[in-house]
């Protein structure tokens, strides 16, 4: 989210609007917003609802329940306001002004995400 605030006015310039969309409840999305200075709104997908509309919730295995409660010390249970323990998994989805999704990114491994400016190129092509 870092990297899309970084080019958040160009894909305003270039006509597109932006907006996350986390499993977390709202006043922690708020939170995160904040932290991260985030010039864009922060959806909160209660249940993930929506992740599980596009195909990219996954339920965390038992043992990686245990690394998130025990190394990373997150409560993912509080965060997300469910015990479902379920994430969405990485996703990026480029939408027209007619609803229909342009360009999607959706990667199981949260340390690969598309560079930002392929943001733009799809943006520009539009």
């Amino acid at each position: 989210m870092v990297a899309l605030r970084e080019i958040y006015s160009d894909i305003q310039a270039a006509g597109g609007s932006l907006v996350a969309i986390s499993p977390q409840l709202q006043s922690y999305s708020q939170e995160l917003a904040k932290e991260r200075r985030l010039p864009f709104e922060v959806l909160s997908d209660a249940g993930n609802t929506v992740a599980a509309t596009f195909g990219i919730a996954i339920s965390l295995p038992e043992s990686i329940r245990r690394v998130y409660a025990d190394a990373f010390k997150i409560d993912l249970p509080t965060y997300n306001g469910d015990d479902s323990w379920s994430l969405p998994m990485p996703a990026r989805f480029i939408v027209d002004q007619h609803g229909v999704v342009q360009a999607a990114d959706v990667n199981l491994d949260h340390k690969v995400r598309p560079e930002p400016a392929s943001v733009l190129d799809v943006l520009k092509n539009l």
